[in-house]
């Protein structure tokens, strides 16, 4: 297939691009290197699929309306896989603009360019941040997320509806993909897992917030992978048995799917600092601190949906992730 991959740069993007080039799936490539983190790390990232024979390198942000107008009708790809996007909830306190130039903007771009292209399924990044002040556990899809916690929160819920009503309206299928804290080699340096391990390797304080006691559903980048692949290649379905005098939050009789996508397996935060430093062979000084405006306290993601569509089944213990990145970490930054 063609695919049109946007966020190849980025963590979670890169990762899906390689695994889908190397499956024999041509790849358009869209990312726009901006500076939120190191930028060499991202050019690092592209060097990995840079050359290969099916990936075409598109330097564009997907915010540019009429940029994005021709990636598309040059193209003509056939599925479309938004994971660029403007990341980080206390980025978000900050810097508001980015997230609805990036998550809001950029995202009608991507659903004008599926709709008059013909493609045949949208599959984007969305957020577990969107379950913000819900308390019930495992989060589910069949749940009700109308209470945000912070504008990229509320950014990744508008996708959603944006998403539902291209479906609605033009038939297109999109699925959502709420991601449950991504993390392995090539992550993110903003976030927990790179900075400890930064600070931790530098004899450096690290800062644990919320006294370290939230838990976190930490899931590994190739089991990520392998359930957006999976759902890439099963086209979102309308579900017949929707009702809307008793609307289920998670289907709807348009072709459009949200899904978590998680490890099903919490761990609290002061445990996964003790397994990674058990594997950097240091004892990390902790600067323990109260939970962050726009955090939640816990993430535990309910998968059975995904399992059940699918066939999605992580299989990536903390242990095996934590020292894969570790070891990665060591070798990529020469330590």
């Amino acid at each position: 297939m063609k695919i049109l991959v946007t966020g190849t740069a980025g963590f979670i993007g890169n990762h899906l691009a390689l695994r889908l080039l190397e499956r024999g799936d041509e790849v358009i490539g869209i990312d726009n290197l901006n500076d939120y983190y190191d930028v060499s790390l991202k050019v690092d990232r592209l060097a990995r699929i840079k050359d290969h024979a099916a990936f075409t390198d598109v330097r564009i942000d997907i915010a540019d309306r009429e940029g994005m107008e021709a990636v598309f009708k040059k193209h003509q790809p056939q599925k479309v896989v938004n994971l660029a996007a403007q990341a980080g909830v206390r980025y978000s306190l900050q810097n508001p603009h980015a997230y609805i130039d990036s998550n809001i903007v950029g995202f009608i771009n991507i659903l004008e360019g599926c709709r008059h292209n013909q493609v045949e399924h949208l599959v984007y990044a969305s957020s577990s941040s969107v379950y913000g002040a819900n308390e019930s556990m495992p989060f589910s899809v069949h749940d009700n997320v109308d209470h945000p916690l912070s504008l990229y929160a509320a950014s990744k819920k508008a996708n959603e509806l944006m998403a539902h009503t291209y479906s609605n309206l033009y038939q297109l299928p999109t699925t959502g993909l709420r991601f449950f804290t991504v993390y392995g080699p090539w992550g993110r340096p903003d976030m927990a897992l790179f900075l400890f391990t930064k600070a931790i390797l530098a004899g450096e304080k690290i800062d644990v917030f919320n006294y370290g006691k939230h838990r976190r559903d930490f899931t590994y980048i190739d089991d990520i992978v392998e359930g957006v692949i999976r759902t890439l290649d099963h086209n979102a379905q309308p579900n017949p048995d929707w009702n809307g005098a008793n609307p289920d939050p998670g289907t709807s009789k348009a072709p459009w799917r949200v899904y978590n996508i998680g490890n099903q397996s919490p761990v609290e935060l002061m445990a996964y600092i003790e397994t990674l430093e058990r594997f950097l062979g240091k004892t990390a000084e902790k600067n323990l601190l109260p939970l962050q405006p726009g955090d939640v306290p816990d993430t535990y993601a309910d998968v059975e949906a995904l399992v059940s569509d699918v066939g999605y089944k992580p299989n990536t213990t903390i242990e095996q992730g934590i020292e894969r990145f570790v070891t990665w970490y060591k070798e990529y930054y020469r330590q």
